[in-house]
């Protein structure tokens, strides 16, 4: 389509010849009427004129001819710089009347968006790219699980790609968070960068959907996916009972603050799975009946609650695993903990701390090493607790870092990383980035062995999430129990994206913001 801007250049291009036509016009209009003029103005009906005169006369005709001479080219100038002038006139006239910018001030631009503005569009596109990877990184589970892992390989390049972009947003906006930079341009720029890496992830994710969809290719045939559904709905179904008896159990042996993590988890796995066995028995009708369309959407949303109860059944079984080896763990990281301490205490200093302020770390972790004693003679007690106390108790000093007390932190770091991770998994539509950020630094730092800095990271990510949970609501959770399972289900899965991932009704697949509406594979 031509712009208008195209079209309005003929038009000015015409205006321009016809005024330099007009000018020419003008001008030989002028010329004729200068040379016709004087002989507009010779009489005719003079009178004889005597001898004398007419000799006098006709010796005047080569000086008249030379004055003449003379003035044509002042006046061939005079009217060529009128015919100029003129012509400049109604150049500016014409600017003047068609410029877009009124009393010929410059043209204006809009001003760059507040730098709060940026910073919120940032961390809600860190947020968006998160759950595109969890999405994507669900389906292919269950692809792998039909397929091989062979086959899923440049799939799952692809999630681990973009697991790698986001990681690095995650890792600007900590400094960014921290003050670096500090002017303005360069967290403008870091913001930038933030969108960008974000952006690439969704890319690099959609880059690979259709591929994704022709290797799936639910169209054509969706009963052996559904084969696998069931499956692995049936196979849930007996853990989720082992794991109700496995919280039980839990809350037998460890106080209720060791079993908090994971109240409720029973209940809405089998939310879930209620959520999961209608659509199973739908997308098994629709597939009967010969339409793929909607046995695929049904199929997508029960692989999600599907997927999204192993996580909360998973749950269960990597807290009980983690108190049972932090209890086992407790006496001998006492031990080593007192060990550490002895070292500490025959020294007067050690780099970086004067003698006063370490005398005074040796006091408060001697305290804290006596009230964890006490608390497991005298029972129950959270030994993930426990632990993290003494771990605490001991980085101050600089001591511990090797054998169990460092074994210890590990556990704990752990621990923590993984319980907000599932429950940032099961409510990511309700929780925001800063919860994630959080999150994915915990990952970073325990990866580094940074065990303290890891669980405290962790669990502030937790807790950012539960609130954010409490801001949206969670209808699916606790009380919602089976008799309002399907709605409640359904309903979460509308609030906080936990049913799998529907969104707008539309069950979301693997792939990036341009692919994650689609309906069907290909």
């Amino acid at each position: 389509m031509t712009s208008s801007l195209m079209r309005g250049r003929p038009r000015r291009a015409a205006a321009h010849i016809s005024v330099r036509v007009a000018h020419a016009v003008v001008g030989g209009v002028a010329g004729v009427v200068w040379l016709v003029l004087p002989g507009m103005t010779i009489s005719t009906d003079v009178p004889v004129a005597r001898t004398s005169e007419v000799r006098a006369v006709a010796a005047a005709p080569e000086e008249d001819e030379s004055s003449a001479a003379d003035l044509v080219l002042p006046l061939v100038l005079v009217a060529t710089a009128g015919a100029l002038a003129g012509y400049g006139y109604l150049r500016r006239t014409r600017r003047a009347r068609t410029r877009t910018t009124p009393g010929g001030a410059p043209a204006t631009f809009p001003s760059a968006p507040p730098l709060t503005e940026l910073d919120e569009q940032a961390r809600a596109l860190s947020a968006e790219a998160d759950d595109w990877i969890r999405t994507s990184r669900a389906e292919l589970g269950f692809v792998a699980a039909r397929f091989g892992e062979e086959a899923v390989a440049p799939f799952t390049a692809a999630v681990r790609d973009a697991e790698a972009e986001l990681s690095a947003a995650f890792r600007m906006r900590r400094r960014y968070d921290e003050g670096v930079p500090a002017d303005e341009d360069s967290r403008r720029q870091v913001l930038a960068g933030i969108v960008g890496r974000c952006q690439e992830a969704g890319r690099r994710l959609d880059a690979e959907a259709p591929a994704f969809d022709q290797l799936r290719a639910l169209e054509r045939d969706a009963a052996a996916a559904l084969e696998i559904a069931e499956t692995r709905f049936r196979e849930l179904a007996g853990r989720t009972a082992a794991a109700e008896t496995i919280l039980t159990g839990l809350a037998e042996r460890y106080p209720p603050a060791a079993c908090a993590p994971v109240t409720g988890y029973v209940e809405q796995a089998k939310d879930r799975l209620v959520f999961a066995t209608v659509h199973l028995n739908q997308a098994r009708q629709a597939t009967d009946r010969g339409d793929p369309e909607h046995a695929a959407r049904d199929l997508r949303a029960a692989e999600g609650a599907v997927a999204q109860a192993a996580v909360f059944v998973a749950g269960i079984d990597r807290l009980a695993e983690a108190l049972d080896a932090a209890a086992r763990l407790v006496p001998a990281a006492l031990t080593g903990a007192e060990a550490a301490l002895t070292q500490v205490r025959g020294l007067t200093a050690t780099e970086g701390i004067p003698a006063g302020e370490l005398h005074a770390r040796v006091r408060h972790a001697d305290a804290v090493l006596t009230v964890v004693r006490e608390e497991v003679a005298a029972g129950p007690y959270d030994p993930l607790d426990a632990l993290r106390r003494v771990v605490g108790a001991l980085t101050p000093l600089d001591a511990g870092r090797a054998g169990v007390v460092s074994a210890a932190g590990a556990l704990v770091a752990r621990s923590s990383t993984d319980l907000a991770d599932g429950f940032v998994d099961t409510h990511r539509g309700a929780v925001g980035g800063p919860a994630r950020e959080r999150l994915a630094e915990a990952r970073r730092l325990l990866a580094e062995d940074a065990y303290v800095s890891a669980d405290t990271l962790a669990r502030e990510a937790r807790d950012l999430a539960e609130q954010d949970v409490r801001v949206h609501g969670n209808p699916v959770a606790g009380a919602a129990g089976h008799a309002s399972g399907v709605a409640g289900a359904v309903l979460g899965g509308i609030l906080l994206g936990s049913n799998g991932d529907e969104d707008g009704g539309v069950p979301v697949s693997f792939g990036g913001p341009r692919t994650r509406g689609r309906r069907t594979g290909a």
